[in-house]
């Protein structure tokens, strides 16, 4: 029998994974922007709220915040803290943004949180100019179910900048900034210390900041803020930092100095030099998140390091031929990880798959990757911002030679024609077997080739 009594402009509640995906994409997309946080301060206040419940330690930058974020998630739990971790954007399953413990949210728990929230959604919407968009919705979801679990920290990433992004309803007792360099700059402005101006609008008074190393203009936009605000700066290079680093099969092996002491011989299963500053980064934000003069237990550290994952951040997914993914989407991500990949390994042919986003910097990245690709073969995503796989050629025939480039605007089929290309080495004058594939350009596109490759192969 049906309620006479319930308001018809109630949303419904959701009770599949997909409903609650298709009402949460039914709002304004992450990429449109109102420089307000009215309407999420007043979602977060009906919600009681719910992310001052919880010191939260809060991440800002252009590239390293969900892998650094991940391993502060990693340090605390092995701390035996309750962790929550909000990342954007995802790679495969919307619910990766919210994580309790380490693991996403599953299905049922996913739905039940959106349920949640999902009644005061509409009365915000009401009472405001504009109703809430994708990610101010799925921020006061996972406040909400952080508060619900409970648990005690949130580790926060930020969606994009900083002042106007609606994680920043958040006061973080730890500010995690990032190196900062060119991104968005349609919307954050066009140079990294413009850039910085809107990214440290993060730093809360009292806070503790870590910052990671930067431009210089980039780091004097941040120490003004923190004097502003009073806040205590921590930097890398001077209070903590990566000692030492060597690459290993795996990973790397590294030295960190901390803010309380030196930690050595940490096994790092993930690769290249930005992830060990990325875990000095990590392990600096811990430090300052605890306060006090005492080392954190050498072991410990070693332990919870060991464990650190980052999917589609040089992920491999694949052998015969090694398929990698990397999540790189502007010149300085890729640049990173080019370096990361000649640090590591000693792959001939490296082909490269790369699809990219239709507002990002394209040349830039094709021109950081050309040195290190035998080949590029461009391709596109699913997304209506993807750029198409032509006018992407168009760019790459411009920085790579002309047989260097070829057209595949279906993922699966680009990467099977790299798989093709990278088993097929003596073409390119290199030993048989030692040909690997890079599937890069957008978290969208290394994402759908992960679930791509991850399933199971057709048995005939």
């Amino acid at each position: 029998m049906s309620d006479s009594t319930a308001d018809p402009t109630a949303p419904r509640l959701a009770e599949t994974v997909a409903e609650v995906e298709d009402a949460l994409l039914s709002r304004w997309p992450e990429t449109r922007l109102e420089p307000s946080l009215d309407r999420i301060r007043a979602f977060v206040e009906m919600l009681g709220d719910p992310q001052a419940s919880y010191p939260v330690i809060h991440l800002t930058g252009t590239n390293g915040k969900t892998s650094t974020s991940r391993m502060i998630d990693t340090l605390l739990r092995a701390l035996d803290l309750r962790t929550g971790r909000f990342t954007s954007p995802h790679v495969e399953r919307m619910a990766e943004r919210i994580s309790v413990d380490g693991e996403p949210l599953g299905d049922e728990a996913f739905v039940r949180a959106f349920n949640d929230v999902a009644p005061y959604t509409h009365l915000v919407d009401a009472s405001e100019d504009h109703p809430l968009s994708f990610f101010e919705t799925v921020v006061g979801l996972a406040y909400a179910a952080f508060a619900d679990a409970p648990v005690d920290v949130a580790v926060v990433e930020v969606g994009m900048g900083g002042t106007w992004d609606a994680t920043n309803v958040a006061d973080g007792q730890v500010a995690v900034v990032l190196p900062i360099a060119v991104d968005h700059e349609r919307y954050l402005g066009g140079t990294p210390a413009a850039i910085a101006v809107e990214k440290v609008g993060i730093i809360k008074p009292g806070a503790v900041v870590v910052l990671a190393q930067q431009e210089p203009d980039v780091a004097a936009v941040v120490l003004e803020r923190a004097a502003e605000v009073d806040a205590r700066v921590v930097r890398e290079g001077l209070d903590f930092g990566v000692i030492a680093r060597v690459a290993a099969v795996g990973g790397q092996v590294i030295s960190l100095q901390g803010l309380r002491g030196r930690y050595d011989e940490i096994f790092l299963p993930l690769y290249g030099a930005h992830q060990a500053q990325n875990a000095a980064v990590a392990l600096a934000a811990v430090e300052a998140f605890f306060g006090g003069d005492e080392p954190l237990d050498d072991e410990l550290v070693r332990a919870a390091f060991a464990e650190v994952t980052s999917p589609a951040r040089l992920e491999i997914v694949r052998r015969s031929p090694t398929i990698v993914l990397d999540a790189a989407h502007n010149p300085h991500g890729a640049a990173a990880s080019a370096a990361a990949i000649e640090d590591s390994f000693t792959f001939s042919p490296l082909i490269g798959v790369i699809g990219v986003m239709d507002d990002k910097d394209a040349e830039g990245l094709l021109a950081a990757l050309e040195p290190h690709l035998a080949h590029v073969i461009c391709t596109q995503n699913s997304s209506d911002r993807a750029k198409p796989a032509e006018e992407l050629a168009a760019i790459a025939r411009e920085i790579f030679d002309e047989d260097r480039v070829t057209v595949e605007p279906r993922l699966e089929d680009a990467i099977h024609a790299a798989a093709t290309m990278a088993e097929a080495g003596e073409a390119f004058g290199s030993p048989l077997g030692s040909g690997a594939v890079l599937v890069t350009g957008s978290v969208v596109t290394a994402g759908e080739a992960r679930t791509l490759l991850r399933r199971p192969r057709d048995r005939s």
